[in-house]
Order: structure tokens, then sequence, then C-alpha cells
């Protein structure tokens, strides 16, 4: 009833009231039966408040890398004043673009009981050589391969590092797989809270360490590759564009896809390529 009458004061134009009477009553909402109202909303873990964006806002600062806040206003001389400030912020300001190749690994055998056997396949190792020839023939300068400590990725990275020698490659924990943060919508097959909290707070931090803007003394812009996992992947592009992360399993990638994320001077953030396996022949392609 309350729902209705507002509509109706919505629909009369009343001035100042009608959309604070309407969203007042949709708030509510309608008591369920037996008398229990609509449940709350789940408060997010303390590890995942910073990566959750206020709707259609673009947040400028997203990395903690805008100019502004890399500055201690409380120490500015007030004899030199916007002049020092303007050359603090010019020295603070990035000049280069980061690109940043996000590529899965290719496909393993799922069945081994430890994580030490699950190796690749010989598909998974074909998929591996076709990853390799298609980031050599991009013709870029690769600065480095950052890759997860995993026997799959460290696999797919043995065989993609032979199309691009010279290029130093780093292992890392940060980037195993996990369970970022529980998905939305929910599915009934994915893990305890406990696996979020743990899982989702190193991947958090992966994202935190590695997907950022450039260093202001960063004169030239870089060509990085990532070789991780579709987990990890998935929610580095949500928590890159911004969109919510609950929504990284909407997503999917193949095995030895690669994933193009731009990220400019200004922290602004595009996506060239998501999952692209299009230099692969069909018979090639696979998700497991």
């Amino acid at each position: 009833m309350a729902f209705r009458q507002a509509l109706q004061l919505a629909a009369c134009g009343l001035a100042g009231g009608s959309a604070a009477v309407l969203f007042s009553a949709v708030a509510v909402g309608k008591p369920r039966a037996g008398g229990d109202a609509e449940p709350r909303a789940s408060e997010p873990p303390s590890w995942a408040v910073g990566a959750r964006p206020s709707p259609s806002v673009w947040d400028p600062n997203w990395d903690r890398r805008e100019p502004l806040s890399l500055v201690n206003l409380r120490k500015r001389n007030l004899e030199s004043g916007e002049e020092e400030l303007a050359s603090k912020l010019d020295h603070c300001k990035a000049k280069a673009t980061r690109h940043i190749f996000l590529i899965r690994h290719s496909q393993y055998h799922v069945d081994g009981s430890l994580e030490k056997e699950r190796t690749l396949t010989p598909l998974g190792r074909e998929q591996a050589e076709l990853t390799g020839l298609r980031l050599a023939s991009l013709g870029l300068k690769f600065d480095k391969i950052v890759h997860s400590s995993m026997t799959r990725a460290i696999e797919t990275t043995d065989i993609i590092s032979k199309h691009l020698p010279g290029v130093c490659r780093v292992s890392t924990d940060l980037l195993r797989e996990g369970a970022p943060i529980e998905p939305d919508p929910p599915v009934s097959h994915w893990k305890p809270e406990a696996v979020y909290y743990e899982d989702g707070a190193r991947i958090e931090a992966a994202f935190r360490n590695y997907i950022h803007r450039a260093d202001a003394r960063q004169e030239e812009d870089s060509y990085e590759i990532f070789i991780c996992h579709a987990n990890v992947i998935r929610y580095i592009v949500c928590r890159a564009l911004q969109f919510p992360p609950e929504g990284w399993l909407r997503l999917s990638l193949n095995n030895g896809s690669i994933t193009h994320l731009v990220i400019r001077p200004n922290g602004r953030v595009a996506l060239r390529t998501l999952g692209d396996t299009g230099f692969m022949p069909p018979d090639k392609i696979t998700r497991s």
C-alpha cells in the first residue's frame, strides 16, 4: 500500500517530496509472509572494501598514484606557494603507458592428486607454443615475464619464453590460483567463506602490487607479460575496469588466451582484448 501511494505522489509531481517518498517506500519494502523484513546485504570482507567502486563513478586515484595524493600538502612552503606545489605534482606525474598482457596457462592434467603432478597435457604444450608465437609476432619489446609459481604456469612460461629470448622471468606466489571473492550470482558448488578470506586477500594484493599506472621515473612505454590463472585474471580485469569484482565468474577464458590491459599515465584503463585465442586453430582451443 505504501509503495502504491508513493507512486501516486510521484505521478502528481509534488515538489521536493515525491522522489524522497518513493525511494523511502522502496527501501522499506513489503514485509515477507510471517512478518520478516527483507534481509540486509552482507558486509564485504575488510580486505575487499577498497575493491568496491561507487556505481557509475570512475575513481581517478584507484591505484593511489594520483599526483595530488603523493604530495604532502602539510609540508608545503607557504612562501613559494602554488609554484612549489605545481613543481612537486609534475615530479609525481607518470609519463609512460603500461601494456599488461595477462596469459592464462595452457591445458593441464586436472586429475593430478598433488599440485606438482598437474602438468601440461600434450595439447597444452601445443597451446603454449602457439601463444608464444603470437606474442613474438607482435614485434614488441617485452620488459619482463611475471608468472605464478604453480606447475602449470611455470611450464607454460618455459615454452613461451623460448619465443621471447632475453626477456627476464620472475616467479611469484601472489599470482597462484584461488578464489578471489564470492561470486555474484552465487554458485552452489563454489568455496566456503574461509577460502575467500585467505585467497581473496592474496589476489587483491597481487592486483595492488602489479596493476597500476607507471612510476614517474619510467620514461618509455612498457610491455609486461603475466602468466597465471583464469580466476586471477578475471578478478584483475574487473578491478582494473572498476566493475563490481563479484562479477568475475561471469567471464570465461580459454587456455593460453591473451588479455591485454592498457594503463595510461593519467590512470585511465582500457581493455584491448579479453581472452583472445583467435590465433589458435579451433581444434586446439580448450577451457579446462
